[in-house]
């Protein structure tokens, strides 16, 4: 963490970051936005809860007095939301140096809907992010520098994504939900590099994923009976605390040499743990016409498209 470059003047707007610490459980969105602000940046986090939010900001802002750090209410699985939260920045009209889609959810035991008819998780990891982030696009590509970080997972599904199905999957798998919409931030990240690239955006995009940590998204998610509930109680020492997970998250937003369309992670055992790195991605999210289509998909859904 004390290696993090200077980032005084930037903007940063890291997506969930209002799970601060309870009890040895925190998030990763939390120690991400805590460490832009200790390292100089004004820090907008977003998220749906507004009571956790703004203790959330209170605490970074207590910790890191020098910066400017605020909260914005909105729900990602609901895309009138999105719309209106992106109208309130956009008209604000500060540019956006640092983005990071780091709001994640897992499914709990039986399927939920979002007011749009989307699976929960994948419109909150997905859809949500995908609209959000290009709705921003006017804050974010005339540049000087941006970096967007997609957050990603170790748990990535490996077999190439069947789109309705992740939409809506019939029978429901929680854990499969779950690693669908993790694949599908590597083949974002990539895909929007690309399109950064040929389109003369001054973005950069990024993967990135916190290996295993001790976060609300068990608890939150399929819950203390589940088979990762079970070993959340039983096995603690295999979840490190959620301020390591973010390491490799901070690592891709601020560390200059993190490049476009890579994808960065712990790089001890099996990328579990350890210092931040570069890290493999999933076969199935190099192949450009897949990624292609899931873009071109995404936008039919969202009614958004980039530029």
């Amino acid at each position: 963490m004390a290696n993090i470059p200077s980032h005084a003047g930037r903007y940063a707007l890291v997506t969930g970051g209002n799970g601060y610490p309870i009890g040895d459980i925190s998030g990763l969105g939390y120690h991400t936005a805590l460490q832009l602000a200790r390292a100089g940046a004004d820090v907008t986090i977003a998220s749906r809860k507004a009571d956790r939010g703004a203790e959330a900001a209170r605490l970074i802002r207590e910790a890191a007095p020098d910066s400017e750090v605020r909260f914005e209410q909105f729900d990602l699985t609901d895309l009138a939301s999105v719309n209106a939260f992106t109208e309130r920045m956009t008209s604000e009209g500060r540019p956006i140096d640092m983005l990071v889609n780091n709001a994640g959810v897992m499914g709990r035991l039986s399927m939920e809907l979002s007011v749009d008819g989307h699976e929960r998780v994948f419109a909150t990891n997905t859809l949500g992010h995908f609209a959000m982030t290009g709705q921003l696009m006017p804050l974010m590509r005339d540049g000087p520098e941006t970096r967007v970080v997609w957050v990603s997972s170790s748990r990535a599904a490996r077999e190439p994504l069947d789109f309705e199905t992740m939409r809506l999957p019939d029978p429901y798998d929680y854990g499969a939900a779950y690693n669908y919409t993790k694949l599908a931030a590597m083949e974002l990240a990539i895909e929007m590099e690309r399109r950064s690239r040929a389109a003369g955006w001054a973005i950069t995009s990024v993967a990135a994923h916190p290996g295993v940590a001790r976060t609300h998204l068990i608890p939150d998610g399929p819950g203390p009976n589940s088979m990762e509930g079970r070993r959340l109680r039983t096995m603690g020492a295999m979840f490190p605390p959620a301020e390591e997970g973010a390491v490799p998250l901070l690592f891709a937003t601020t560390w200059p040499e993190a490049q476009g369309g890579h994808y960065y992670g712990p790089t001890g055992g099996p990328m579990r743990s350890g210092p931040p790195g570069e890290n493999d991605m999933r076969e199935a999210a190099l192949d450009p016409e897949a990624s292609a289509a899931l873009w071109t998909w995404l936008e039919e859904l969202s009614g958004v498209k980039y530029g």
